[in-house]
């Protein structure tokens, strides 16, 4: 039945996302594994979901460097809501012991820091914590939005038939669309099918109706979990590139640099292999209580760069050997390249490597000007014959970029 409803209000000259955004993959922060479902603001009020917490995320973002690098999105997940819908008028409304003041009070605050704020839903009856999902609401959902103020949707898939989401989330699209507003669609569209064991190889519909689309299992705060993710995207390297580019771009999920799961070499490969493949940028942490070392890796500006490169490439996985990994980004000027080395071993002193220069991606005879990016030390003139000598930490990677002589 939900199809047959669909489709009936899908107008025939509904072309797909146009909205201007995403052109870069999008930065920010987000709640979720962080601060996860607590709702528990009488005993635990510094910690739970509410706008006291968003409102002092925005207030991190703005003042510790963060929006000057173009980490601008501050993004509430799931348990934002009350557990039922406005009885006279049907409207989402958030709980009101959690948000006193409103969502349309939380997007200004925002706004006023010069930031944009994020927002969940789910296309099923209720999302995935058992709130009020939008099934049967979109329109409605979606002009509410718009009214608060609000600048990205993620948009799940819990409680709803996958078979459904190719009419869904189009006609969400569409309707937030036709609000005038623009508003990042942040889809769950192929990781929905993934739950429900259907395979997704082409991604050109899901491309035309939202701007970042997840496609496997939610990241943990673990390196098993990072490399899991890193594998997948290897073995379907060749399909996802296809379909990365500016306005749309595969969402690996939240960066998770200053959590508690990964050491500071683990995290840092993370955020290199989610620059490698132009993916968001959005971390999941407390800003309030950020390590030095997270904070560093997090304003790095050559991984920020290469993320944020406008022809938004995803990189190419080229060879695996012994649990080494070779990844090639082409990045601007044209000619230039990011060179990542992902270790996957976790044993030993690391993995040493020699190699000319031309056989890891800098062929070009006029030669490259080498940076190491997390340390930002200058490796010097680099010739095709010229010889690499490095070792890749267990667990960690190795990053440079290359920016061609002209």
């Amino acid at each position: 039945m939900i199809r047959l409803l669909i489709i009936l209000l899908l107008p025939l000259s509904c072309l797909g996302l146009d909205n201007g955004l995403a052109l870069t993959p999008p930065m920010g922060w987000l709640s979720w594994t962080r601060f996860g479902c607590n709702t528990d603001c009488v005993t635990d009020p510094d910690f739970c979901i509410s706008e006291k917490l968003i409102m002092q995320m925005a207030d991190r973002l703005s003042n510790d460097g963060f929006k000057e690098l173009g980490y601008e999105y501050v993004c509430i997940d799931d348990c934002w809501l009350a557990t039922k819908r406005d009885p006279s008028t049907q409207q989402l409304q958030p709980d009101k012991n959690r948000f006193p003041h409103g969502i349309k009070y939380l997007a200004d605050y925002v706004h006023s820091k010069g930031l944009k704020l994020g927002i969940y839903e789910d296309f099923g009856t209720k999302t995935c914590a058992g709130y009020p999902g939008s099934e049967f609401y979109l329109q409605q959902d979606a002009n509410t939005f718009a009214e608060w103020g609000i600048d990205l949707l993620k948009f799940d898939t819990c409680y709803s038939d996958s078979h459904d989401n190719k009419y869904g989330y189009p006609a969400m699209s569409m309707y937030l669309n036709q609000t005038g507003r623009p508003i990042l669609f942040s889809c769950e569209w192929p990781y929905g099918e993934l739950q429900q064991n259907l395979t997704h190889d082409d991604y050109g519909e899901v491309r035309q109706y939202c701007n970042i689309w997840r496609n496997f299992w939610d990241v943990g705060d673990s390196f098993e979990s990072v490399k899991s993710i890193v594998k997948y995207y290897g073995t379907n390297n060749n399909l996802f590139q296809k379909y990365s580019g500016p306005g749309g771009f595969f969402d690996p999920d939240m960066i998770l640099a200053g959590g508690f799961g990964m050491s500071h070499y683990q995290q840092r490969a993370q955020m290199a292999m989610w620059a490698m493949f132009s993916a968001p940028l959005i971390m999941s942490n407390d800003l309030r209580d950020l390590p030095i070392e997270a904070r560093n890796l997090l304003t790095n500006q050559y991984i920020i760069a290469v993320d944020q490169d406008p022809m938004g490439t995803m990189a190419t996985k080229v060879w695996e050997f012994n649990g080494l990994q070779l990844w090639v980004k082409p990045i601007l000027p044209k000619g230039s390249l990011a060179i990542v080395f992902f270790n996957t071993n976790n044993f030993g002193s690391g993995t040493p490597l020699s190699s000319a220069a031309g056989d890891i991606g800098m062929s070009d005879a006029r030669g490259y000007n080498v940076t190491e990016v997390f340390t930002s030390t200058n490796l010097g003139l680099f010739k095709p014959s010229s010889k690499l000598n490095i070792r890749v930490n267990p667990d960690d990677a190795y990053m440079i970029v290359c920016y061609i002589l002209s």
